[in-house]
């Protein structure tokens, strides 16, 4: 697995709670989900970096043969 930044980020609860709720109807968890969000508004504003890796894929990594 690729080294991953970790980031503390404190929100108003009503915000994390939209934000789980949003994520769950994705079937994301909240991590996932901002991390989506966020890299949609970098593309957006024209600020994605060009060494950034994709998304990880969601779901169960393949099983061993």
């Amino acid at each position: 697995m690729s080294d991953r930044k970790q980031v503390l980020v404190r929100m108003d609860p009503a915000v994390h709670d939209a934000l789980a709720r949003w994520a769950s109807d994705e079937l994301r968890t909240v991590n996932a989900h901002v991390e989506m969000l966020l890299r949609r508004a970098l593309a957006d504003a024209g600020r994605m970096p060009r060494k950034a890796g994709p998304l990880p894929k969601r779901g169960r990594p393949p099983a061993a043969p």
